[in-house]
């Protein structure tokens, strides 16, 4: 025993006398190590971080191929972490992009250009759309597309997902009219004539007309994948949680990890469905795949639906939701999506055999069902480590920000997976929605803070763009993008620094991703994933880091994009 000791203590002595493969120097390097300290330089070995510290101790790790990469100023962090990314959404890089019209002409010109190119009977695809972007402020509705688009049907995803347009072709051929009753947990919005208007709203009444739609090719969701990856690396992204997996999805990406093309680390969710049955078969399927091999590709556990969008007032609400920020919906608390006792049950099924849940929760009371059902099952059989969270989790009440304090202290549970950039991108339709007093609990992150509750950042796109500077900077910010019911009706005092908000997307992202060991924080023997920016987000304005820039990404000591506009040194 005690030759085997000394032959690994060797090994690891001779490990450490070898050269780094690179170093970066010259600039800052934001650890987020738990000092959050900021060093001069970082040495890479093996794709792993081998040397963080002053340039002189780490410049010793230099040798003859050693390549030195001179920063000129710049600051790197790791890698960015996006806790919540529909990864498997290839619509956006196939479909019509309305995410930046800003009025009805502007999407029906586009729907027309796509119309004209298109032959009749073809499908016309779109999303991003949001009625607080348009200068009308309304839904899209099936009488606007008829004008552009009689001859072919029209389906227009929300920039939520939870809600679309059809036009009356598109209408016609998934058999909705004036009779047609909206299915549970969906519905089918009507016009003053009662007549169906286009606006579908939930996966239950988009469905009627969505599983019309041919869907992409393998190919299409290769191509997809491949171009979505490319831009989360120049965005300094390096890993995302990517939830709703199906087998078919998980196929391709298995595909792209054997031919050595992933350069995200990706936690998948299965979709759970809303019964019981479906949860048990998801739950088979996972106990039946093989344990993650390395750190690149995961299949991480079960999400859930508890209620629907702020966008679309469907989330579950203790009170009527509000409209145009000062009238009341009178009656419309929204609805769960999934029976309450069917979820409570799927709960403790994933719960009991080891696997972890993220279950989306938008309402208050959506968001204390959820917390509830946790300590429940917590209580009934005790298990620490499963880390399940809080997807959104908007406006979380008092009890629910308690309860998710107590058990991630107790039992390493209840963590909220938020959106800041909410708050930005569809800020100026949630104001509207939520209403002046409860706007002002959106997104509690000095409340989290206070009570020592740990939240994880991320997007949720296709809902807003990915981009995790616009989420950093909206923690701190809080503004709207049109300041429609003024520039910050989320109010400042929920507000967090820098520090915190970096945190959030980085090591503590990395924790509901299971790999807060591997990578979120640059420290010796961690994967080498980094981003380096054009700016110190430490040192400058909030207002700059918006429009922070990533100039590298480095990931498993490779460099997955690099900014060929940019001056660099290497040696």
């Amino acid at each position: 025993m005690k030759s085997v000791m000394a032959i690994l203590f060797l090994v690891r002595a001779a490990a450490a006398q070898m050269p780094a493969d690179s170093i970066l120097t010259g600039g800052k390097i934001i650890t987020m190590n738990a000092a959050d300290a900021v060093v001069e330089a970082v040495a890479i070995r093996g794709g792993k971080i081998a040397a963080a510290g002053t340039t002189a101790s780490v410049l010793k790790l230099a040798g003859k191929t050693t390549r030195v990469i001179d920063l000129h100023g710049r600051t790197a962090t790791p890698g960015l972490i996006d806790s919540h990314l529909h990864f498997a959404s290839v619509g956006p890089v196939y479909s019509i992009n309305l995410s930046a019209v800003h009025g009805m002409q502007d999407v029906l010109d586009r729907v027309r250009e796509h119309v004209a190119k298109a032959k009749p009977g073809e499908w016309i695809l779109g999303q991003g759309w949001d009625e607080g972007k348009l200068a009308e402020r309304r839904y899209i509705y099936a009488a606007d597309l008829d004008a552009v688009a009689p001859n072919n049907p029209v389906w227009l995803i929300h920039t939520t997902g939870h809600y679309g347009v059809a036009n009356s072709l598109a209408l016609k051929m998934a058999h909705i009219t004036a009779s047609t009753l909206n299915p549970p947990a969906g519905t089918i919005d009507r016009n003053a004539k009662d007549q169906p208007s286009g606006v579908l709203k939930e996966e239950a009444a988009m469905t009627l007309v969505t599983k019309l739609i041919p869907p992409y090719s393998r190919e299409q969701m290769r191509a997809g994948y491949l171009t979505t990856m490319a831009e989360l690396n120049k965005e300094g992204i390096t890993a995302i949680k990517d939830p709703g997996m199906d087998p078919e999805n998980w196929s391709v990406y298995s595909g792209l990890q054997d031919d050595q093309r992933l350069t995200i680390h990706i936690f998948a969710l299965w979709h759970g469905g809303t019964t019981l049955a479906y949860t048990q078969e998801v739950v088979k399927r996972i106990q039946s795949l093989p344990k993650a091999q390395d750190d690149l590709l995961i299949s991480g556990g079960v999400k859930l639906f508890m209620d629907g969008s702020g966008g679309a007032r469907t989330a579950w609400m203790i009170n009527d939701w509000s409209k145009n920020s000062t009238e009341t919906d009178t009656g419309n608390k929204g609805y769960p999506l999934t029976d309450p006792q069917v979820y409570r049950q799927q709960v403790r099924l994933i719960h009991d055999a080891g696997i972890h849940v993220g279950t989306h929760a938008i309402g208050d009371h959506a968001i204390d069902w959820v917390v509830d059902t946790y300590a429940q099952v917590l209580k009934e059989k005790p298990t620490k480590g499963l880390r399940h969270s809080i997807i959104h989790a908007n406006i979380p009440s008092d009890h629910a920000i308690a309860a998710m304090a107590a058990m991630q202290k107790q039992f390493d549970a209840g963590y909220p997976e938020a959106q800041a950039e909410f708050m930005y991108w569809i800020g100026d339709t949630y104001a509207g929605n939520f209403g002046p007093a409860r706007c002002l609990r959106l997104m509690p992150f000095q409340a989290y803070l206070r009570k020592d509750v740990q939240w994880a950042g991320g997007s949720d796109y296709p809902v807003t763009p990915f981009a995790p500077r616009l989420g950093i900077w909206a923690s701190l910010a809080r503004e709207t993008l049109n300041g429609t019911y003024g520039k910050q009706p989320f109010g400042m005092a929920e507000a967090v620094d820098i520090h915190a908000a970096l945190r959030s997307y980085t090591v503590w992202a990395a924790h509901q991703l299971f790999l807060d060991n591997k990578i979120g924080s640059i420290e010796i023997g961690k994967d080498a994933d980094i981003a380096v920016w054009d700016r110190d987000p430490y040192a400058v304005a909030t207002s700059e880091i918006k429009d922070m820039r990533c100039q590298m990404t480095v990931f498993q000591g490779k460099v997955v994009y690099q900014d060929t506009s940019s001056s660099w040194t290497a040696r």
